[in-house]
Order: C-alpha cells, then structure tokens, then sequence
C-alpha cells in the first residue's frame, strides 16, 4: 500500500495523486526529519515555541515524506513516502541520536542522497497540484513540524515567516482546513486527554501499523486510520471538527 517514490518514479506518482485528487480529498501528512536543535520547554509561551520552530526548521532539511490520500468515508486511494536527496549525514546540521533512529527503522540516507528527489523539484509539482485542488482536507498528528516544513518548502525564500502571526496567516492560506489528531483526542473519552504519542494512541484504539515506525510512508497511514477511526467511534461531527482546526494552540485556517 504504501508507495515510495525515488527520482526514478517522482514524475509518474506526482501524476496519480493529481488524478487521484480529484475523487480523494483527504491528505494525511507526515514528515521525518534530522531533529530538534531545540528543544522547546512544555510551559513555553507560543511565542517562544515559534522561535524554537523557526530556528530548527530553517537550519535543516527534510528527509521523508509521507502522504496519505483519502476520501470523505476514510477509503484510503493510496499512501505514497517520498524520499528527498537534500540532506547529507556527513555535512549538514542534525541530531545525531535522531538520525541513528532513522537509520535503526530502516531509513537509508545515502540511498536517499544518490537516488531521492530534490525537494525544489517537489515543491514546484506539488504547487502545480496544489492550485487544481482547491478542497483539500489535512490531517496532522502532532503536526506543527510538517506543516513547517511544508511551508519552507513551498516558500520563495525557503524560510519560515518571521513571527507567529504571520506564520498563521500563511498557514491558513495555503492549507485551509487542518485537523490535528492529538490536539482531537484531548476531547475524547478514554484517550488519556491527548497526552500521548500516535503509537500509543492506535493502540488503545486497536488499530495495526503497517510498515516501519518514524518511516513517514508507515506514519502517515497510521494517522489516517487513527483519524477515521476516532470520527466514527466518537461520533464527531463535521462542525465539531471545525473547531479543532488547531496545531497546539495556533489557528492556522485564517
């Protein structure tokens, strides 16, 4: 089920989620990437947590990433895992105890530098796209991170906006309608008020990984069935899904 995607296929994929967006509107999206250069306290103010964001997201270069494309019913279309070339082990900044658990779950850096696709390259494609499908849904779990990282991504500058606000803002405007999973499961039930990770989560809910932990491909469609699940067990409805259109404490749709 899950599709990586390599130089060698990047054209080809782009193409099927182009065509398979136009019946899936639900995008799931998960990142791996070198670390945290900081680490943020958990009483932080926002403001502070931005500045750490910022700090790590601009100084560092994404690794994988995932995608999951649903319809409406939670009927996953297909769930690809890019593998970017941008990052080098030997000479750009990360966490060395991060990349020796990306490498322990599989993830194969110097594959990914000769083979993976360059992220510009991406960018420009998933722009394309980007601008046909108007309706997108996005899920997160705990995913302030890759939405950053997508944003640097699609920015001219390759950087984050300056301040929170105005990181919101772009946010909003570029993703519209952003549901985050933990931030979800604060409000249901049994779910340990979201003080949990995804791992944890599926399983209170019963729900069996498919792939390799921290791979994003494997990530991502976790997510997507941890989400589906929660709406149909909790009964959670579309305007109550309105109002957690939040990561953490920031809205990001406008």
């Amino acid at each position: 089920m899950i599709r990586d995607v390599w130089k060698e296929n990047f054209d080809d994929e782009m193409c099927r989620i182009h065509f398979l967006m136009f019946s899936h509107h639900v995008m799931v999206i998960d990142t791996e990437f070198p670390g945290f250069l900081r680490n943020t306290p958990r009483d932080a103010y926002e403001e502070q947590r931005y500045e750490d964001l910022k700090f790590n997201v601009d100084r560092m270069e994404l690794i994988q990433l995932g995608f999951a494309l649903c319809d409406e019913r939670g009927e996953i279309g297909a769930v690809w895992q890019f593998n970017f070339s941008n990052f080098d082990p030997v000479t750009d900044v990360h966490v060395p105890a991060s990349i020796q658990l990306l490498r322990k779950n599989g993830i194969d850096l110097e594959k990914n530098l000769q083979e993976g696709v360059d992220v510009c390259v991406f960018a420009e494609h998933l722009k394309k796209i980007m601008s046909v499908h108007h309706r997108l849904q996005w899920i997160t779990f705990h995913g302030l991170y890759d939405l950053a990282y997508l944003l640097k991504m699609l920015s001219e500058k390759k950087e984050l906006p300056d301040s929170l606000p105005q990181f919101a803002k772009i946010a909003g405007d570029v993703f519209g309608s952003v549901y985050d999973v933990k931030f979800m499961a604060r409000y249901c039930n049994g779910l340990m008020g979201g003080e949990l990770g995804l791992e944890r989560l599926a399983k209170i809910l019963d729900i069996e990984r498919v792939g390799e932990a921290h791979q994003a491909g494997s990530d991502c469609l976790l997510t997507a069935h941890v989400f589906f699940h929660m709406k149909e067990i909790y009964n959670l409805s579309d305007d109550m899904f309105q109002v957690l259109m939040l990561v953490g404490n920031i809205p990001i749709n406008g």
